[in-house]
């Protein structure tokens, strides 16, 4: 069976009784900051290539967000950037002056953002109340007409205007974050 099985397209949210918590959660959040946003529903999806078609039918570019920390573990990232892209540690790391950067540990992602690895999305940043992790956005996400990620869980996609993500649920995030160049 594919990763779509409902091709339908749907606007906000799905009634609360049928998700989890923390998904509804983020639609709660998006609603608050009055994101209108547009949803399809799909089997898991863990890789950047299994969301291909998830983003086809929503008509986005391939977004990709990625749990980072610096090696003493004491400094936490979120990058968000487009999914063709390789992410480069050192390029990274130069533009943030901090040590080279790995992977954080999938236990420090679920006690800082209450998620999983492969439903890494900004929306998490909503339980990093202490803002433990720094937001880093590649340049050209904030170019493009659209933004999508998951809400908080990876059996669902969301699409919102970058507009709407620059002038709306960064603020409402209330996370200070740096553009960078991937």
């Amino acid at each position: 069976m594919g990763i779509i099985t409902d091709e339908t397209v749907y606007k906000g949210r799905p009634d609360r009784s049928t998700r989890i918590d923390k998904e509804n959660d983020a639609y709660d959040f998006l609603e608050n900051a009055g994101v209108e946003f547009s949803r399809v529903d799909h089997a898991p999806v863990d890789t950047i290539e299994e969301c291909a078609a998830v983003k086809a039918l929503l008509g986005l570019g391939l977004c990709k967000n990625l749990f980072l920390c610096n090696y003493q573990r004491t400094k936490y990232y979120m990058l968000v950037m487009h999914g063709e892209k390789k992410f480069s540690t050192a390029v990274v790391s130069k533009q943030i002056a901090s040590s080279r950067l790995s992977f954080a540990p999938k236990e420090d992602m679920q006690s800082m953002l209450n998620l999983t690895p492969g439903s890494v999305t900004i929306l998490g940043l909503i339980y990093d109340k202490e803002k433990k992790v720094r937001l880093l956005i590649d340049e050209d996400i904030l170019n493009d007409e659209y933004f999508g990620c998951h809400p908080m869980i990876n059996t669902s996609s969301v699409k919102f205007s970058t507009k709407d993500l620059k002038e709306k649920v960064l603020p409402a995030l209330a996370h200070e974050y740096t553009v960078v160049r991937v």
